[in-house]
């Protein structure tokens, strides 16, 4: 399931994946997901798009 919703994303992240939404994880993942030639934002991008990853974004912003 692709998170649609911020309050979707959040427990995805915490609860189902057990990733603490850290001050340092949330700066080190979001400037990798804005890296455009990071392996892992190519991979990103290819399997879930340019739209998702602006939402992701959005939502490390909102969480940070």
């Amino acid at each position: 399931m692709i998170p649609s919703t911020y309050a979707d994303w959040r427990h995805c992240t915490e609860r189902d994946c057990g990733i603490p939404l850290t001050a340092a994880y949330i700066a080190a993942r979001a400037a990798d997901l804005r890296d455009p030639d990071s392996h892992h934002t190519q991979q990103f991008l290819r399997l879930y798009g340019p739209e998702h990853q602006a939402r992701v974004l959005a939502w490390f912003s909102q969480t940070a």
